[in-house]
């Protein structure tokens, strides 16, 4: 299990089932936090029918919602 999650830490792209490994966010809730619709959309790209998420990205995200 721990080389998978070392495999998934160095992927810049991820699926929403990676996501889900890598930050724990059920991908129910990704559902509904990407059609949000306001500026905490989550970011995401979709291609044809898959959507894919771009670490970087998401981990800006993460840095822009943190409570302070």
């Amino acid at each position: 299990m721990a080389n998978t999650m070392t495999n998934l830490e160095e992927k810049r792209w991820v699926n929403p089932k990676e996501l889900e490994e890598l930050y724990g966010f059920s991908r129910s809730w990704q559902a509904k936090a990407r059609m949000e619709g306001s500026g905490s959309t989550l970011p995401f790209s979709k291609v044809g029918s898959y959507i894919r998420y771009d670490t970087l990205l998401i981990s800006a995200w993460l840095e822009e919602h943190a409570v302070r």
